[in-house]
């Protein structure tokens, strides 16, 4: 019997024969037994006996495995182990002189294959690589960017949004080149796509973002809306907005690409319920307006057609997901109101009618007044009502301002001081005559300030006023509510001798020959004002009046003082500059006059002893009345 050779673990090469016999058997090896019979599955061989052949023992059964059949699989020769060894060895080396060939090659290359934002860079040098990428990706960043937002486009320049490429960044995400020798071998074969790296503005981008948020559309409300008196439910429609966080990551990962970008958007929520919607029209809006509803008052009723209910209703969101109606209060009290106007009461302050020359008091008359507010708090419930539809008015009683005692008590008996004044014609008589109408009546209490200005309120054309002569900056011209200051100067000297506290007055600039010297007064709506403080016991009562040209204001109570005026002398004149303007309606020709410094002196004394009670002299300068030429 021919031996094996002897194959240990004395050499490499014998080591990788063993291996490569290994590995081409068709079974796993198996150890051989001392007398060359195959181990595991065989059972012992017998002794040998002199010119015999060893006999194979019966194969031994291992439980739950089936006996071996056929012969034994054929062992390699070592010449053929060796064979293989060398082959083996021989591609090994090969690839070994391939990949250090390859690897000094593409020093200082980009790896094969390598493609970032569609340029393909792989093979070329760093340099030529990167110089490459620049010339192609950096003018991305100013380039308008189409953007789609749901059905909407529009553009955005990266760089206006804080954008640009961040070169360290991508150069580290391209790296170097590998070791892998698979991946070397797999890059002939593949391309890899690298990502760049974006320096990223954020606040430059939140901005871009935000503004994006004009596209938005916003969800429209489910709710009822009327045709006349016919209900119509109006379905909700769902509307979008832009995903903030989406859009700026697809922003940053896709804005080198320029092509167009879906930006991501969220649907905008809906606060009403479809079938909410549905439920308002049918317990809501439908039986609303099934019927007239009435509001019963005093001997009259208003009543509110289904037309004129559908017209102060609205529907909207109550917060969890329903409808809820809304009433227009006022407009439905401005439609009910009229109707039930002749059923109401006003109140009236009492006050004086000056008769047989002497004030009596005019009662005052308590209001029963419809509470609106109150008897609209029926209203939401007979919407729904399915019998009667009618809710009683509540009247509730209203007391006036000033009651009929009140003004008893006030002493007004007899005339405290008058003065009256004229010379006035056309718009200006208008304007007088309306201001005297309004002041005519009023009544200062004990220790009250009257304000000219404060009780007449706007003095415009739409209280009746007209335009008409003022003095502007010493030149005639004409302004709304001119004339005024001729009822001011009146109200003023008819305060001056009542004794009255002067509270703040202003002269005119120019002096009005008209008027008193140093004793007159101007007003300007809004701006210049006439005060008085009523410093008598006795409350004050004012009359106002006029003809086709005077005004008289007469001021009543209790006299208790007596009041002189002492006119003081014209000093300092000042001759009027002449001013020449163009002919037309904003030229008026004046033949000027000159100014001058005078006082006036106010002496008071008591009534009943005579005795003085004050002495004040108030001064006075009067600017000179421009010549005004039109040429």
């Amino acid at each position: 019997m021919t031996s094996q050779p002897n194959i240990g673990r004395g050499s490499p090469q014998q080591a990788g024969e063993v291996g490569l016999r290994q590995l081409l058997r068709s079974d796993p090896p198996r150890e051989a037994d001392m007398s060359g019979g195959w181990g595991g599955d065989s059972a012992p061989t017998q002794p040998l006996q002199a010119g015999r052949r060893p006999v194979p023992a019966a194969p031994r059964r291992v439980p739950g495995r089936r006996p071996m059949s056929g012969p034994p699989p054929k062992r390699l020769d070592a010449a053929t182990v060796r064979r293989v060894g060398i082959a083996v060895g021989a591609v090994l080396v090969v690839a070994g002189l391939g990949y250090a060939v390859d690897w000094v090659l593409s020093s200082g290359e980009v790896p094969r294959g390598t493609v970032v934002a569609g340029v393909d860079i792989g093979g070329r040098s760093d340099a030529e690589a990167d110089a490459a990428l620049r010339a192609e990706l950096e003018p991305r960043a100013d380039r308008e960017l189409p953007l789609r937002i749901g059905d909407v486009q529009t553009r955005l320049v990266p760089s206006a949004a804080g954008l640009a490429v961040d070169w360290d960044g991508t150069w580290s995400r391209i790296g170097t080149q590998p070791l892998n020798p698979i991946t070397r071998l797999l890059s002939f074969f593949t391309t890899r796509e690298v990502s760049i790296a974006s320096v990223i503005d954020d606040s430059a981008l939140q901005r871009q973002l935000t503004d994006l948020r004009v596209h938005d559309r916003p969800s429209v409300e489910g709710t009822i809306v009327f045709d006349q008196a016919r209900p119509i439910a109006v379905p909700p429609v769902p509307g979008r907005v832009l995903d903030l966080a989406a859009a700026r990551q697809a922003l940053v990962d896709n804005w080198i690409t320029g092509a167009p970008l879906d930006l991501p958007v969220a649907p905008a929520p809906l606060t009403v319920r479809p079938e909410a919607v549905d439920q308002a029209l049918r317990d809501i809006a439908q039986p609303a307006v099934r019927a007239p509803i009435t509001f019963a008052g005093k001997e009259a009723a208003a009543v509110l057609t289904p037309e004129q209910i559908a017209s102060v209703l609205t529907f909207v969101p109550d917060g969890q997901g329903g409808l809820t109606v809304a009433v227009n209060q006022d407009a439905a009290i401005g439609l009910a109101a009229p109707q039930l106007a002749s059923s109401e009461v006003e109140p009236k302050d009492a006050t004086f009618a000056v008769s047989g020359g002497r004030p009596t008091v005019v009662p005052a008359v308590v209001g029963d007044k419809i509470n609106w507010p109150k008897t609209f708090e029926q209203f939401t419930a007979l919407l729904v009502a399915p019998g009667e539809r009618t809710a009683q008015a509540v009247y509730e009683r209203v007391e006036p301002k000033l009651t009929t005692e009140a003004v008893q008590s006030l002493g007004v008996v007899e005339t405290m001081g008058s003065f009256t004044t004229n010379g006035f014609s056309g718009p200006s008589g208008v304007n007088i005559r309306t201001v005297a109408k309004k002041v005519n009546g009023a009544i200062v209490k004990p220790g009250d300030t009257f304000s000219l200005n404060d009780f007449t309120g706007p003095r415009g054309t739409a209280e009746g006023y007209v335009e008409s002569g003022i003095i502007d900056h010493g030149r005639p011209s004409t302004a709304v509510g001119g004339g005024i200051s001729q009822f001011a100067t009146t109200l003023y000297n008819a305060a001056y001798f009542a004794g009255l506290e002067d509270a703040g007055h202003t002269e005119h600039s120019y002096y009005i020959s008209r008027y008193p010297a140093a004793r007159e007064a101007t007003v300007f709506d809004g701006a210049i004002d006439l005060k008085f403080r009523n410093n008598s016991q006795s409350g004050i009562y004012i009359e106002a009046f006029t003809t086709d040209s005077e005004v008289t204001v007469r001021l009543w109570g209790t006299k208790t003082v007596e009041v002189e005026s002492e006119t003081g002398e014209r000093t300092k004149p000042t001759e009027p500059n002449t001013v020449t303007l163009p002919k037309g309606k904003d030229c008026i020709a004046s033949e000027g006059a000159p100014g001058f410094t005078t006082s006036d002196t106010r002496i008071i004394t008591d009534r009943k002893t005579g005795r003085e009670v004050s002495r004040r002299t108030r001064t006075v300068k009067y600017d000179p009345v421009p010549i005004v030429k039109c040429e």
